[in-house]
């Protein structure tokens, strides 16, 4: 039987303000909190607060048959915790339907998984922690940034106990293989890798209100007939993209949130079902380890690192914000902490790229890569200057070492802490149970021994 696994992304851009050189020393705030408040409130009234809707009217109609995975950035929820509180109440709504599952990703939706390891574990558990106390979950499956994913970062996410990642089902990555099995990491077995179908995907997120394409327009019948018709073996689906997509990339005029809708009818009628990750984690086997030694992504023609990557400026700025990664996890000033999420953010690479299949992308305030490189890198002068006026440059390494040595012991020793605590949890309740049990059954045989007395009479 076929299942398909919906996915979508919720992150928003944390909008930088225009910056100068002799700005540098004087004005430690780069954001502009106009346009952050207008962006999302906007991106809140256009496509999350309706989409969310439907999801919650999906749910609601196909109660235990429809299910769907959202993924969530710190930064992103952070701002809709400001500025769109309504979107945050409506995940709670869909949340509470019982068919959606939260997946891990780096807090800041960041590249830390391509530099830093140690930064990359921190924002993941950091992420993790935030999904617990807002939504009431515990993620199991990992899908980084953009769906980066290469062999040695699967091997880091397993590490970190995670049992299934998401990544792009690209050409040259897959070969002659379908993306519809489930795979599993080379370099560590358990853990298992649910590939896009970008065609799939991508015909709803970029195509399905172009009236120029063959097969618009598109309707929800035709569509899940394209899944039926798939070979027999090919049982997994997965459908991953931005929920903006849903009433921003493709309007809401173009009906394509009724289409949505009627997916599951259509489904149901075609012998389909719906999964989440982690049930596809725990019910599929793996057909086989996926090889990719060189990142891999969704973003572009190339589904390389590229677009964040591909130039000078783009390695001089990626290098630059990282060479005080460490000085920065053993900070304790929550401004720096949280300047740091917001500069990680890939978007600001992103504006950066001179890459001509990127031109039509909207680049914000900036004129241009070059214009948006200027301004980065003055807001990464302040910022290094600030971290550095905690932890001087001249510092000595064995020091700084020492420090990162300690911060490690006692994470470790607070992961195993909590980890007792968690079994002594389970073992009190265990007691609990089990004395409550011991109770009910006592008074009953005090009343069978009275019976017998009474007999005896």
């Amino acid at each position: 039987m076929k299942t398909i696994c919906l996915y979508f992304e919720i992150h928003q851009i944390i909008h930088l303000k225009r910056y100068r050189f002799f700005d540098i020393g004087r004005d430690h705030y780069y954001y502009d909190d106009y346009e952050n408040e207008r962006s999302i409130s906007d991106i809140a009234e256009r496509s999350y607060v309706p989409a969310l809707n439907a999801l919650i009217q999906m749910a609601k109609e196909n109660p235990g048959y429809f299910k769907v995975a959202l993924s969530l950035s710190g930064v992103g929820l952070e701002q809709m915790e400001m500025h769109a509180p309504q979107v945050i109440d409506l995940l709670q709504e869909l949340n509470s339907t019982g068919c959606v599952e939260f997946l891990c990703e780096p807090y800041s939706h960041g590249l830390a998984s391509l530099k830093n390891e140690e930064c990359f574990r921190d924002e993941c558990i950091r992420m993790k922690n935030k999904i617990k106390e807002v939504f009431g979950q515990t993620p199991k499956v990992f899908r980084n940034s953009s769906l980066i994913y290469s062999d040695e970062i699967g091997a880091q996410v397993a590490s970190m106990g995670f049992k299934g990642m998401l990544t792009e089902g690209a050409k040259h990555i897959l070969g002659w293989k379908s993306p519809h099995f489930v795979y599993n990491c080379a370099m560590n077995p358990k853990l298992k890798l649910l590939l896009r179908d970008y065609k799939l995907s991508d015909d709803i997120s970029l195509r399905f209100n172009n009236s120029d394409w063959s097969e618009y327009p598109l309707f929800a019948e035709t569509y899940v007939d394209w899944i039926a018709n798939l070979p027999e073996e090919e049982k997994v689906i997965n459908i991953f993209m931005e929920l903006c997509a849903l009433g921003i990339f493709q309007p809401l005029s173009s009906n394509i949130l009724e289409f949505l809708k009627a997916l599951p009818k259509c489904a149901k009628e075609r012998g389909i079902t719906f999964s989440t990750p982690s049930e596809l984690c725990s019910k599929c086997d793996s057909v086989g380890p996926l090889e990719v030694p060189y990142n891999v992504s969704w973003v572009d023609e190339e589904r390389d690192t590229s677009c964040w990557l591909g130039n000078v400026m783009q390695r001089e700025a990626f290098d630059k914000l990282y060479s005080v990664a460490d000085r920065v996890r053993i900070c304790t000033d929550r401004r720096i902490k949280q300047d740091w999420d917001y500069l990680q953010a890939s978007n600001n690479f992103r504006f950066m790229t001179t890459k001509e299949n990127s031109v039509s992308m909207n680049r914000g305030i900036y004129d241009g890569p070059y214009d948006a490189f200027t301004n980065y890198m003055n807001i990464l002068g302040d910022f290094i200057n600030r971290v550095n006026s905690l932890y001087p440059v001249d510092m000595d390494n064995e020091e700084l070492n020492s420090l990162l040595t300690t911060i490690k012991n006692q994470g470790e020793e607070i992961e195993a802490k909590d980890k007792e605590i968690a079994k002594l949890r389970k073992e009190l309740d265990k007691n609990a149970k089990a004395k409550t049990k011991s109770d009910e059954v006592k008074p009953a045989a005090k009343k069978t021994t009275a019976k017998k007395a009474a007999s005896k009479k």
